[in-house]
């Protein structure tokens, strides 16, 4: 599904692109075929202007001067004399036809046409013309100059050959820019588009190994209720107590993960309830220490609180959300660590950052599985199952620091062990606001 949503949007995004950038070329191609076909007409215009200035001051037309014109300028000269070419055109006429096919098409195209005033000594006037006999377009020029009783015509024929040329090799320096600009668009909207799906797919992953993970966890206990009911109809007084005793572990054992499964869908939604009030750190700490003693003693653990000497200001939080981080950093601790050993739940206060660390000297965590352990549902040890854990406890720690703009982060302790660390940040200008 992804693969086609990915093609669909690299056409879309390059597709969009391509085209506003061949709508402008092809707009800046029109403007400039047009800017050069009436530069080189004006420029064909003036070289006439001259040109018919030169033949009123010439009394005479010699071949070297029309020979030279044609040279100069690409043009190509008919002179006629009362209708009668000069010399220098019969001779080139006699081995060249298609210069006297380009005539008679000139002065056809010419007298269909257009009409000059013969009231005038000289006059001139130029217009398109397509030559047929050799398949080119022209720009051609007809100059009348009268004098006496004769009539001299001048017939001038510029070539747009090599702007046709020159057009025809900007098209195709534009539509290879184009195409290699298309091809570079569709390889960036790939990567770019790629990159756009790729939360989406994570989260997609995500989702659907929650899902595996859940219904995973939730058909042990299930299973085991099922069979302990299923065992209660031929069971005896005797046995019936401890089959229903089974099913209200289990039960309570689900009961406790699907709350957990809907902390973490509401923080998933930005709907996790976070009630902040301020809050004094340190008495909060020493009631958790206070109920987390016996549990540690019973596994000869010896657990102790270090608090800071001076006062501290009040910590703007949700008591009740940040005793259940500590309570599940701790529970952990005393789970993964070994009897006799060591933790400390401790406090400071810098820099308007509250830090609270819980320190063990249990089996610790590798530096792999520190990157994943606030993965749901991710046990670095697969015997964590049996002590009851679901792997939710640090997602679920994760989610509630995050909501508090802190962070949460683990390290190995000094010995052996592991630190997990939290920081909430103070907000003494909003509580003495509140006050």
């Amino acid at each position: 599904m992804y693969k086609k949503v990915h093609l669909r949007l690299t056409a879309l995004c390059a597709g969009i692109t391509a085209a506003i950038m061949i709508i402008m070329s092809l707009g800046y191609l029109y403007v400039s075929e047009e800017s050069l076909y009436k530069n080189q007409y004006n420029s064909f215009k003036n070289d006439i202007n001259t040109i018919t200035t030169n033949l009123e001051q010439q009394s005479v037309i010699t071949m070297e001067w029309l020979s030279k014109m044609e040279s100069q300028n690409h043009y190509t000269f008919f002179v006629l004399d009362n209708g009668t070419p000069f010399l220098y055109n019969q001779l080139l006429n006699t081995t060249d036809l298609s210069r006297q096919k380009l005539l008679v098409e000139g002065l056809e195209a010419y007298n269909e046409y257009f009409e000059i005033s013969s009231s005038y000594n000289s006059s001139h006037l130029e217009f398109e013309l397509y030559s047929p006999s050799n398949s080119q377009d022209y720009f051609c020029s007809v100059i009348e100059i009268h004098k006496d009783t004769s009539t001299l015509q001048v017939i001038i024929f510029s070539s747009l050959a090599s702007l046709e040329k020159q057009i025809t090799n900007q098209r195709i320096l534009f539509i290879f820019i184009d195409t290699l600009a298309i091809l570079l668009l569709f390889a960036f909207s790939w990567i770019f588009t790629g990159k756009l799906l790729n939360p989406i797919i994570e989260n997609q992953k995500k989702q659907n190994q929650f899902v595996a993970s859940a219904s995973h966890e939730l058909r042990t206990p299930l299973a085991v209720i099922l069979s302990s009911a299923e065992c209660c109809k031929n069971a005896s007084s005797h046995e019936l107590e401890g089959f229903l005793k089974n099913i209200c572990k289990e039960g309570q054992r689900m009961s406790a993960l699907i709350d957990d499964m809907l902390t973490l869908s509401g923080s998933d939604n930005h709907q996790l309830p976070v009630l902040m009030k301020p809050t004094e750190l340190d008495t909060l700490l020493i009631n958790l220490y206070e109920a987390f003693e016996p549990i540690a003693k019973e596994k000869s653990i010896t657990l102790s609180l270090k608090l800071p000497e001076n006062s501290i200001p009040l910590c703007y939080m949700d008591p009740d959300r940040i005793s259940q981080v500590i309570s599940i950093l701790l529970h952990n601790a005393v789970s993964y660590t070994d009897e006799n050993g060591k933790i400390q739940i401790s406090l400071s206060y810098f820099k308007n950052v509250f830090q609270i660390s819980v320190i063990d000297n249990g089996i610790g965590i590798s530096d792999e599985d520190k990157n994943k352990i606030f993965d749901r549902f991710y046990r670095a040890e697969k015997s964590r199952s049996t002590k009851g854990h679901f792997g939710l406890g640090l997602s679920i720690a994760y989610e509630i620091v995050t909501a508090h703009h802190g962070t949460i982060s683990v390290q190995d302790a000094p010995e052996k062990g592991s630190v997990f660390i939290i920081t909430l940040p103070n907000s003494t200008k909003y509580i003495s606001n509140m006050a």
